[in-house]
């Protein structure tokens, strides 16, 4: 029997400002366990805006998830930093106090905010909370996936990974204990309770047919799809325990997991 009633993958983008319409952000949603039932897109709230925000998109998330049925979300950026990172900046391991401590660093949650301001000291302290593209978390080893502070290269999700991160400070404070937030929440998601995870849709966009949808379509698809899927197939608790040592698995507390990887 599936753990969750319903799934939702996002394909994120770190583009312009929190209120800017991104036409790299894109929401795909389905439920149930009736896999002929594809994933379908998830408009933005009727505005002028033809896309979706990052501003508009936590509080839709955070309105969606306040009282409903079980829902796995897959959202595609970093959820945290390499261990190097925790080091030199000398913070301990508390993943919602990093995100506190970047968001005081890097405010790309605030009106009018690019995350080229801060990079520039425009604005916020970047400064004195920089990375070196050369770290690489264990799961983007793992997973192929670039160093979250490896910005302005093809495939980057560096700037998706600075804007975001904000938005999941966001929500925690919106939604509490509502909410899981895997795997810094714990491994093991408790049952009847929704979950946010970190994805990678590159590992599985391509299993399937693209149809008439865009890049950034096809991968918020994909992520819904597999979460389904997986949920569906029982396969989920294999993957909420990652096949790692002692030693690792202290590591992906701090530096966070993608799902699947």
């Amino acid at each position: 029997m599936p753990a969750f009633a319903q799934y939702v993958g996002i394909d994120y983008s770190g583009a312009q400002t929190p209120e800017a319409s991104l036409p790299g952000l894109r929401v795909y949603y389905t439920a149930g366990a009736d896999l002929d039932r594809e994933p379908v897109e998830v408009p933005p709230p009727p505005s002028p805006r033809k896309y979706w925000t990052r501003r508009g998109l936590a509080e839709w998330l955070a309105g969606a998830l306040r009282n409903s049925l079980p829902t796995l979300v897959g959202i595609d950026h970093g959820f945290s930093f390499p261990v190097a990172y925790f080091e030199q900046h000398g913070l301990g391991g508390d993943w919602a106090a990093f995100l506190d401590d970047f968001q005081q660093h890097w405010p790309t949650d605030a009106a009018h905010t690019y995350v080229d301001f801060v990079r520039d000291g425009v604005c916020g302290n970047g400064a004195a909370r920089a990375g070196n593209p050369r770290w690489r978390r264990l799961t983007e080893i793992r997973a192929g996936a670039k160093s979250v502070f490896h910005f302005d290269v093809q495939g980057s999700v560096a700037k998706s990974t600075h804007a975001g991160l904000p938005w999941l400070r966001y929500l925690r404070q919106a939604l509490g204990a509502r909410v899981h937030f895997w795997p810094f929440d714990g491994w093991q998601p408790p049952a009847g309770r929704s979950v946010i995870a970190e994805v990678y849709p590159r590992l599985w966009s391509k299993q399937y047919p693209r149809a008439d949808r865009s890049p950034h379509q096809q991968d918020a698809y994909a992520v819904a799809r597999w979460l389904q899927e997986a949920d569906c197939a029982g396969a989920l608790s294999a993957h909420w325990q990652p096949a790692l040592s002692q030693h690792e698995r202290r590591i992906a507390e701090i530096e966070g997991w993608i799902l699947g990887g």
